[in-house]
């Protein structure tokens, strides 16, 4: 059983029973309504998990909080979306003190303020273990929603960062690498304090050259394997742009750079499929905008299948299902 599996099954037992006013739902980024004629209503939900996703060995619960946000904020950045208001339930363990959720909730808090995103509720109850569930909802013009779907061959794929900072971090963190002072605080804020990537999602989207984009969270292996399945694609990776931080532990482990970061997580960086005569011009754009390179990786294909060059390529990144 895999994470994708059950997604699967999921969406074929809820969807005969979806409103029509829905217009995309499980299976992306972030699911899509439409309350209105002027825009749509982007939904996405995501969970934290102690001894899943963090542990307190390797980051404050402040930084817990901030990073629970982040990765919901993420879903909406790959839709195109701008923050409206989020939900959160919180399960909390016997032992928790009322400091340690005062703490999550000033991580919540300090993000969703920078974000434009207001609190709006949620719930509280008892758990074995610490638990954050975040619901966030946005807004994007109806001609702005932009999905993992619509990729075709040709198509330039670039990320809107280096990868592999967050694994870099959790070395760092765990006391598995060493690395000088100001590439260990960058890993380390990769890792607790990411930042989603909500400005440029919204470029982006608004470029009818970008047709298909998604948020890397779970390494850029496993999903750009599903950004390809959704646009019904193959895909020839070229390149894995490592962050400076993934570069310096890969050569500590005696790893190349590149496997690092292909294997790598909670990067939150935005995969895009961009028209390849317009993939120019759109990366002058975005490096005018925002002081840094829109990074080819690769090119979307005709077939099926994930390739590093003429070698198949599987699935390195993280999986809820499969990881030990």
């Amino acid at each position: 059983m895999t994470e994708d599996d059950v997604v699967a099954a999921i969406r074929e037992i809820v969807e005969p029973s979806s409103r029509t006013s829905v217009r995309l739902g499980i299976g992306d980024d972030a699911a899509l309504w439409q309350p209105s004629r002027s825009h749509r209503s982007a939904i996405s939900t995501d969970m934290l998990v102690e001894g899943v996703h963090f542990t307190r060995e390797t980051m404050s619960l402040e930084d817990a909080g901030w990073r629970a946000v982040a990765a919901n904020l993420s879903d909406l950045a790959a839709m195109g979306a701008r923050p409206v208001l989020a939900t959160v339930a919180l399960g909390v363990p016997a032992q928790a003190s009322f400091d340690d959720l005062m703490a999550l909730y000033r991580g919540m808090a300090a993000l969703a303020r920078r974000a434009g995103l207001a609190i709006v509720g949620g719930d509280l109850t008892r758990a074995p273990t610490l638990t954050l569930a975040i619901a966030v909802v946005g807004e994007v013009r109806p001609s702005n929603v932009t999905t993992r779907g619509g990729g075709r061959p040709s198509d330039v794929l670039a990320v809107t960062g280096r990868l592999g900072a967050a694994r870099a971090g959790l070395a760092v963190a765990r006391g598995e690498a060493t690395l000088d002072p100001p590439l260990a605080r960058a890993a380390l804020a990769a890792l607790r304090r990411p930042e989603p990537r909500l400005a440029e999602g919204r470029f982006l989207a608004a470029s009818r050259n970008v047709r298909a984009m998604m948020d890397c969270s779970d390494g850029l292996s496993t999903d750009l394997d599903r950004l390809c399945a959704a646009s019904g694609c193959g895909a020839r990776l070229e390149a894995v742009p490592a962050a400076p931080a993934a570069r310096a532990v890969a050569q500590t482990r005696g790893e190349e750079p590149e496997r690092f970061a292909l294997a790598g997580g909670e990067d939150f960086e935005l995969i895009v499929a961009v028209r390849a005569r317009a993939f120019g011009y759109l990366a002058a754009r975005f490096k005018a905008l925002f002081g840094r390179e829109l990074l080819r990786v690769g090119v979307l294909r005709e077939g099926a299948g994930l390739f590093w060059g003429e070698e198949p390529l599987a699935r390195s990144g993280w999986d809820h299902f499969s990881a030990g």
